[in-house]
């Protein structure tokens, strides 16, 4: 296809209409929608992986408009009545099939490739790791919405009616939905099938290798079953003609992993630590290094005034990946956390001491995924009260009338533990950390003796 050819096809086609309404629509949801990918360490102009995934996240319904948008262009020679004279021509039907196809696959590529591009230009400003390990996400995406709009063409030439565009985007809609409604606690082989992945839930998750292979298998199954059925003219070359779409899904559920744990895995060179003495954080939040160390070495020092040969000896961002709903794992010499965190998210400086602290003597035993309001939160905040010698507000506690809440039931409790002898105070507060780390009895509860219900 040369450029005199590209051009006419752009000036008398829906291809650059298609792009275009990809990409606003893409831009709308991202912009005008306050959602989970404005917020947090997966925010989707924080890092190059979060962004890559989160534009892959709305395929979901991008993906039903490329397949409808491509059926209407596969009508346009039925509209214009002119298929059976474009029969009687010298030229190949496959070369006007590929200039039709490749217009609109071009088109859509290159919106999706600006759209990665706007979050790339944020991400940049955003983050000092770079690598290339979301480039396959990305790939992968776009060529989703080129196979999608070919096979979408191909369905319109094959089934030259006007409902075959809105039933074409309609079922489109549906298979994703199903894909999405297939996944329930954890993915599984079928739902890879979507080109649209999961919501991004933790920074440093991405897809494995064997996933970017099945689905690239798959997607070219699709886009040449849309080809052929461009090419054809009988209905046995129609039939036959969707051989390539049926071996790709039967290939690609061969190649495609079988364990969630295989599907989305953790990205071992973006979880590799960097550190300052004690104080560790991921390769992929090293920028934030800085701005943590001197806490983490404070929240240590006072750690090991209060609990002496039992404290924590060092500081550590948490790599560890869990399924919603298990419970997380802990340990007594590391205090392990989370940039997301509430209590870690709202704290600086001095405050960024108390949350350390707090996540050393009660980390959380919410189950991954979950949230809740209670008996640790009052645990924690005796616990720092402890350390420190004064009872304080934690950072991330919320309202004001939920601190209120928060120091009614800390305050008694605290008050009632230093008053005991040291030596009781101390037997308290290690049988809480035993309850806490281990996630089995309440934290809360053992250090108010048991009386706490």
């Amino acid at each position: 296809m040369n450029v005199r050819v590209l051009r006419i096809e752009l000036k008398r086609s829906v291809a650059p209409w298609a792009g275009a309404v990809v990409l606003t629509t893409a831009l709308a949801f991202l912009y005008l929608v306050d959602a989970a990918w404005w917020r947090g360490t997966t925010a989707w102009t924080a890092q190059w992986t979060s962004m890559a995934l989160w534009t892959r996240a709305l395929l979901g319904y991008l993906w039903p408009l490329a397949v409808g948008l491509g059926a209407l262009q596969g009508l346009r020679d039925h509209r214009s009545k002119v298929s059976e004279l474009l029969t009687t021509t010298s030229r190949p039907a496959w070369h006007r099939a590929a200039t039709l196809a490749g217009t609109t696959a071009i088109t859509l590529a290159s919106a999706f490739a600006l759209l990665v591009l706007v979050g790339a230009v944020q991400v940049l400003s955003n983050t000092e790791y770079t690598h290339l390990g979301w480039l396959p996400v990305s790939l992968v995406g776009a060529l989703s919405l080129a196979a999608g709009a070919v096979l979408g063409m191909g369905a319109g030439r094959a089934l030259p009616s006007a409902l075959t565009p809105p039933a074409l985007t309609m079922g489109a809609f549906v298979f994703t939905a199903l894909m999405h409604m297939s996944l329930g606690t954890e993915p599984n082989r079928v739902s890879l099938l979507s080109p649209a992945v999961q919501e991004v839930r933790e920074v440093l998750v991405t897809l494995s290798a064997s996933v970017h292979v099945g689905q690239t298998i798959w997607l070219l199954g699709m886009a040449a079953t849309g080809f052929a059925l461009l090419v054809a003219a009988t209905p046995r070359a129609r039939l036959i003609a969707l051989t390539p779409v049926l071996a790709g899904a039967a290939i690609a559920l061969l190649v495609l992993p079988s364990a969630p744990g295989r599907m989305y895995v953790v990205d071992e060179a973006a979880a590799e630590l960097v550190c300052d003495g004690p104080v560790c954080v991921t390769k992929t939040h090293q920028a934030r290094l800085a701005d943590l160390a001197g806490p983490g070495k404070e929240a240590l020092r006072l750690l090991h005034g209060a609990l002496g040969g039992q404290a924590p000896v060092s500081v550590r961002e948490n790599t560890a990946v869990l399924p919603d709903g298990s419970t997380p794992q802990w340990s007594g010499k590391t205090v392990l956390f989370d940039f997301d965190d509430d209590i870690i998210a709202a704290a600086k400086g001095e405050e960024l001491t108390w949350a350390l602290i707090a996540k050393g003597m009660v980390p959380g035993c919410t189950p991954v995924g979950w949230s809740s309001f209670g008996n640790e939160d009052f645990a924690q905040t005796v616990a720092v009260g402890w350390v420190l010698g004064d009872l304080r507000s934690l950072p991330g506690t919320g309202s004001a009338s939920l601190r209120r809440e928060v120091d009614a039931a800390a305050r008694p409790v605290w008050t009632e533990l230093k008053a005991l002898p040291r030596a009781e105070q101390l037997s308290r507060i290690n049988a809480m950390r035993a309850a806490a780390l281990s996630c089995k009895g309440d934290a809360f509860d053992a250090l108010n003796g048991g009386a706490s219900r």
